[in-house]
């Protein structure tokens, strides 16, 4: 049972609807949490009044996110709403941290990240995949929890953990029963990189791997509407970003469940681009995109979308394949590879192993081995297998812990064995400036087929579409010496964000903008100081749009 303290509602199934209030509403007028009444004498006894650390949106908050660029789009928009109600995002009071469970070392990085948080007396609020898989594991007992399709509700589950109460959203949002995409795409937001959109285009996925555990917290597909991706886009580059990821659990599955497919959405997003901006397609696995490949090849031909696919194969034997559940055989992958390699001249392939799975052999591992040295794919994440608990592969006899390491270290060699780009020495690229290396000594920019290309760093090429000479290569990216008679072109039709600046808030006038902060701020004081005087938690005052209902 929870304490006296506590508000714990567990597996609450959000419905959402068109007569729903928009974002921008429910940030002002917050749906009330009610938790139950604490008693006075056990109130006033232990708590003084200290407005810097009780008043919700007062404090400061330290953002950690773990995993794939959806679960990083997930982070940006927690962080979005939480600075535009108030709070200050830096290290401080309280901790959101916003998990993966992928793999074992993702988790353990969250575990220990909790306990780190506890033991310097920190508020812990936990996002992501892993406790919506598994809310209830012992080391998330009593933390607050926002499931993965309640993140627009981010600032009410943050206010209660800060007041001391368990506030567990973890329900999936429908309407009119059909299961929806996630969390409005117009939520207000912080890019990570205010050059770079990363957008949702669905959640879930339409396989049953068996060693997949994002599937338990993400579910089945669910696919945004291309009205509002669409709507997405366009905002962001009225707001300067130049590089739109599109992200999800499967990218290639898109619109199978509203009618609708990824092509079709892609020719509709590639209207909204600038000239000199670019999309970049996110993962897609073999079987949703064969039936796809004539457009898909057109569409990465397109000048404003990167010719680069992720397409994960993950075993090159069938039979490996077969227990995987991956719904494909490796000459399905291969046709995808040839198809788009002959069409689209140059394309970069990336793709996901394995090693090491349950019942893999040494001939299934050699067939993986042939296929890499066949294919020398640029871009290869491989990664040993770690059995995911209450996945389905985790109960097949596992492959020796040394065997799998060997493995792995053999794939690693057979990978660093080539050069991908030393052909490419001497060649004049066009190529997008968005990021600075994390040695912080160039500015990182990418050609055409997504390739890495680091350039001087100079502040006129930051957000720039800039022409290279390509001098010299290694394994994973080219140098390039900017052409000093070509200047810098602009893709952007808005200045850019600054960095930590907010996306998507209301166009209002300063004088609005203040008001209403002041407004939230003496409500807050209010309600806390009536509950400390009466020891009775009530429910929050409503303010709409800077108006005091």
């Amino acid at each position: 049972m929870p304490s006296s303290c506590d508000s714990l509602m567990e597996d609450i199934e959000d419905m959402v609807s068109s007569s729903d209030p928009t974002p921008h509403e429910r940030q002002s007028a917050r749906k009330s949490i009610i938790p139950r009444a604490r008693k006075k004498k056990e109130l006033m006894s232990d708590e003084e009044l200290q407005a810097d650390s009780l008043i919700p949106g007062t404090q400061k908050i330290w953002m950690k996110t773990w995993g794939c660029s959806h679960n990083n789009s997930d982070g940006e928009y927690m962080a979005g709403q939480l600075a535009a109600s108030g709070y200050k995002m830096t290290e401080a009071d309280v901790w959101l941290l916003n998990s993966c469970t992928v793999k074992n070392p993702a988790e353990d990085h969250f575990r220990n990240s909790i306990k780190k948080a506890q033991e310097q007396q920190k508020k812990v609020v936990v996002a992501g995949c892993v406790p919506q898989a598994q809310p209830r594991m012992d080391y998330l007992k009593g933390l607050s929890i926002i499931g993965v399709q309640q993140i627009d509700r981010v600032v009410e589950v943050v206010d209660e953990a800060v007041k001391g109460h368990s506030v567990r959203l973890l329900g999936q949002k429908k309407d009119g029963g059909r299961r929806l995409g996630g969390a409005r795409l117009d939520l207000p937001k912080i890019r990570k990189n205010p050059l770079i959109e990363i957008i949702s285009i669905n959640t879930g996925c339409l396989n049953a791997c068996t060693y997949c555990k994002t599937k338990h917290a993400r579910g089945d597909l669910a696919s945004y509407p291309i009205e509002e991706l669409v709507e997405r886009a366009r905002q962001s580059f009225q707001e300067g970003v130049c590089e739109i990821w599109l992200t999800s659990e499967d990218t290639g599955a898109y619109g199978r469940d509203i009618g609708t497919d990824l092509p079709t959405l892609l020719w509709r997003l590639v209207e909204e681009i600038p000239e000199g901006a670019m999309l970049r397609l996110g993962m897609t696995n073999p079987p949703y995109i064969l039936e796809h490949l004539e457009e898909m090849a057109k569409i990465l031909n397109h000048p404003r979308v990167y010719a680069f696919l992720h397409v994960p194969v993950q075993s090159a034997s069938d039979s490996v394949l077969m227990d995987m559940k991956r719904e494909y055989c490796i000459d399905d992958f291969k046709r995808v590879v040839d198809f788009l390699k002959e069409r689209v001249p140059g394309v970069t392939i990336a793709t996901d192993i394995i090693c090491g799975f349950p019942g893999e052999t040494e001939e299934d591992f050699e067939a993986t081995i042939d296929l890499v040295k066949a294919y020398r794919f640029p871009s290869l994440f491989i990664n040993q297998f770690y059995p995911r608990p209450g996945t389905p592969a985790a109960r097949l006899e596992q492959v020796p812990a040394h065997v799998k390491k060997q493995r792995t270290k053999e794939l690693s060699q057979v990978f660093h064995s080539y050069n991908p780009y030393d052909h490419k020495v001497g060649e004049r690229q066009h190529v997008l400036v968005t990021e600075e290396s994390f040695d912080s000594q160039y500015y990182v920019a990418h050609n055409k087929y997504y390739e890495q290309v680091l350039v001087p760093k100079r502040v006129e090429f930051k957000g720039k579409m800039i022409v290279v000479d390509v001098y010299e290569a290694g394994k994973h990216f080219m140098k390039g010496k900017p052409v000093e008679e070509s200047k810098p072109f602009t893709p952007s039709i808005a200045m850019p964000l600054q960095k930590g600046e907010v996306s998507g808030l209301l166009q209002v006038s300063t004088y609005m903008h203040a008001y209403s902060y002041l407004c939230m701020f003496l409500l807050r004081f209010l309600v806390l100081y009536y509950d400390l005087c009466t020891g009775v938690l009530t429910a929050r005052c409503e303010y709409v749009h800077g108006t005091v209902c």
